[in-house]
């Protein structure tokens, strides 16, 4: 069995955004040159996410209104006992556990076999320095 594995890493300006990365998961499969196994790829933060779905504007919007709801920023101590480490990032923490770690992606014929409109995206909740994405592939 062949093993590859890829470390990107992003840097997103926003505090919270979404990035399409099939595109830098499909290149490292490539890469790879495995034909049939696993491909997972892994948010290597915890106030970041990994996650499949529709690549629609729209819908983005609504995850971001909908954890906004769920886990509203608040850098203050008396929402988030985390914050009282001096840190202001609770909400965040809280965001990534909703929107998942991790995805694992079948590979058939050298390529990811996704479902109708699958995308693989990079969820930043807490941004505005560098952080890594773990691709992982094993097969032959």
């Amino acid at each position: 069995m062949k093993s590859h594995t890829k470390h990107l890493t992003v840097n997103v300006p926003e505090r919270m955004e979404f990035i399409n990365i099939t595109h830098l998961v499909e290149a490292e499969l490539r890469e790879s040159g495995i034909q049939e196994g696993l491909c997972l790829v892994n948010a290597m933060h915890i106030t970041a996410s990994v996650f499949i779905n529709d690549d629609e504007p729209g819908l983005h919007e609504d995850y971001k209104r909908w954890l906004e709801e769920l886990a509203p920023f608040d850098p203050s101590p008396s929402r988030y006992r985390h914050n009282r480490t001096g840190e202001d990032n609770g909400d965040a923490h809280h965001k990534r556990q909703i929107m998942g770690r991790e995805v694992v992606v079948a590979v058939t014929g050298g390529r990811l076999d996704f479902g109708p409109w699958e995308q693989i995206f990079y969820g930043e909740f807490d941004g505005r320095r560098a952080k890594r994405i773990m691709v992982k592939i094993i097969g032959e």
